[in-house]
């Protein structure tokens, strides 16, 4: 987030319970850096009390990051706080762990890396980084293209569903490329494979496809759209690539559904990114993404440095980072392994598909995905127009600290308001029927409302 100006005084301090900061005389200012130093256990207790009003982070059902990590990987990710993930000469074995889980990755995704190769990727801050990694690959590459055929390169363009993460949008932005979007229509929430065909031309530098859209959870059909592009080839000539935002789905669908083909085995998708830190199970901080083979990233976007006394090849918006994060992905590996992955992640489907099946049988919902992909569902009111809008429920469920993001759908579909329950790893069957008993409660409550609650301030849950 961008803090700009506030309107409070510049003087405001915090104020200090001499029970616990027994070396504090006063207060420490806000804005400012104290005077003199306090306690390490009154620094922590004075950012722990500010804390506590937090909401809890296993009750968010709006995020799709990790929120919980058992103890042996909190304390392997602490030992490993500085451990800079940049410096490879001196970290060579955090440097090895990287790329054995690029080749995982790799693997896991139909890569067709052979014996004793590597596989062409790298760990980021998240999938937002990959994405703008994956993104530049692909302007490189078509502009390449075009001023070998001597033609204009100086207008790409991106095609994507509406319901792309805002990453998508920033790249466009940033690095001066036209996005053109396939709008929501009816009950479609996700990109249309012949609507986005339409909206190519030379200029493409790629079609995004996303496995696991925010906004429903819904898979988006990459298949169909590969199809689709060889169509298109085949008619005008255009070989459009296709990128796959996997950025939860990549660590969902190798596991409980292995038949979907939207990785590598499509000859289409040339790269995909992933987020470690949503179902790949770590706390936040890490992302992956992967190329199809070598030839996919240009090398004139990877940088050898000379860094403290070795060269290293690095492809990143950032520098220096923790290697903790890659540890934590690579401790999940080791210890989950492929059946491990699947219990977790087949789990939480059955979680969602039971919790959404209860919710549409509670009367005034209407659910629009089930959680069949993603273990994320969204369900809207049947009727509008009565007591309570989505936006009342999900300010009265934070009464439990429940946080069920309510928003309404992009271009085309703003008539639709929603509420979303992400399952993640963590979310029983107890605490689904703890959330139920809520929903009913609240039911009641509205039930008895003589008028409708006043419209307020509604913006919404923003992706």
């Amino acid at each position: 987030m961008l803090y700009e100006a506030s309107s409070g005084r510049s003087d405001e301090a915090l104020e200090i319970n001499p029970l616990y900061a027994r070396d504090a005389t006063n207060e420490i200012p806000k804005w400012k850096l104290a005077e003199s130093e306090v306690l390490p256990s009154t620094a922590a207790q004075i950012i722990r009390d500010e804390l506590a009003l937090d909401g809890s982070a296993r009750l968010n059902l709006a995020t799709f990051v990790s929120t919980w990590m058992e103890p042996e990987a909190r304390a392997l990710m602490a030992d490993t706080f500085d451990k800079n993930m940049i410096d490879k000469d001196e970290y060579p074995q955090t440097a090895e762990i990287e790329m054995r889980c690029v080749n995982i990755i790799s693997n896991l995704w139909h890569g067709s890396v052979r014996e004793g190769e590597h596989a062409t990727g790298c760990s980021t801050t998240g999938s937002s980084e990959a994405s703008m990694l994956a993104g530049m690959a692909l302007k490189w590459r078509w502009r390449a293209k075009m001023r070998k055929a001597s033609k204009p390169a100086d207008r790409p363009n991106m095609v994507m569903g509406i319901n792309v993460q805002v990453c998508w949008e920033k790249f466009c932005r940033y690095w001066e490329v036209e996005p053109r979007f396939v709008p929501m229509e009816g009950d479609r929430f996700h990109i249309d494979p012949e609507a986005a065909a339409k909206l190519c031309d030379e200029n493409t530098i790629g079609v995004v496809g996303v496995l696991g859209s925010t906004f429903d959870g819904s898979y988006e059909p990459i298949e169909e759209l590969a199809e689709v592009l060889d169509r298109l080839e085949s008619k005008t000539g255009l070989d459009i690539p296709i990128h796959v935002d996997a950025a939860s789905g990549g660590f969902v669908a190798p596991f409980i559904q292995p038949e979907l083909k939207w990785d590598f085995r499509l000859k289409r998708v040339c790269s995909i990114n992933a987020s470690g830190h949503k179902y790949g199970l770590v706390y936040p901080g890490i992302g992956w993404v992967v190329w199809r083979n070598s030839r996919f990233l240009p090398a004139d976007l990877v940088f050898k440095v000379n860094y403290l006394g070795g060269e290293m090849p690095t492809f990143a918006l950032n520098f220096s980072r923790p290697g903790n994060q890659v540890v934590g992905q690579y401790y999940n590996f080791i210890r989950l392994g492929f059946s491990g992955y699947r219990s977790v992640q087949q789990e939480c489907q059955n979680v969602a598909m039971r919790l959404s099946s209860e919710i549409a049988n509670l009367g005034p919902f209407t659910v629009l995905t089930d959680g069949s992909d993603l273990p994320v569902f969204i369900f809207a009111l049947t009727n509008t127009g009565g007591n309570f809008t989505v936006f009342d429920l999900s300010e009265r469920l934070r009464d439990r600290g429940w946080l069920v993001p309510a928003y309404t759908m992009p271009k085309h579909r703003e008539d639709l308001a929603v509420l979303r329950v992400v399952v993640r790893n963590g979310f029983s069957h107890d605490m689904a029927d703890m959330l139920l008993a809520d929903l009913k409660r609240h039911l009641d409550h509205f039930a008895k409302l003589s008028a409708p609650l006043p419209s307020g301030n509604r913006g919404g849950f923003h992706h």
